[in-house]
């Protein structure tokens, strides 16, 4: 049992099971019905995306010490009471079953599922 950690719109892998959206906006042009069968996602969980207003900063963050600074506002909002809530509920379903969540970016390593992958591990999450 275990997490992954996907880029939404991508093919489903074997037990994967399911795919939960941590984005501020569903999937533009889809229609809430196909959001699964496109292989955005099955649950929509907001709750983990970063803010809107650090997503804007983040969508200009081009610089690494931009990206610095957005990795830290990021995990400053992670440490608010309802998002441990749902980080460590997370973290303890990885242990009796598959599922992932994702983000749409193309690059991990500038995209804030980066992060919430190492705060899940941090939270005692398993990763697949």
């Amino acid at each position: 049992m275990a997490i992954r950690v996907v880029r939404l719109g991508s093919g489903r892998t074997k037990g994967e099971g399911l795919r939960i959206g941590t984005v501020r906006r569903p999937p533009r042009g889809v229609p809430k019905s196909e959001f699964a069968a496109r292989d955005f996602y099955d649950v929509w969980l907001p709750n983990l995306a970063p803010s809107e207003a650090l997503l804007k900063a983040a969508l200009g963050a081009k610089s690494d010490g931009a990206w610095r600074a957005f990795v830290r506002r990021y995990r400053g909002e992670l440490k608010r009471p309802d998002a441990l809530r749902v980080l460590d509920l997370l973290a303890a379903l990885s242990r009796s079953a598959d599922f992932s969540v994702g983000c749409y970016c193309e690059d991990e390593s500038r995209c804030h599922r980066s992060i919430l992958r190492q705060v899940l591990r941090e939270r005692g999450a398993l990763l697949a």
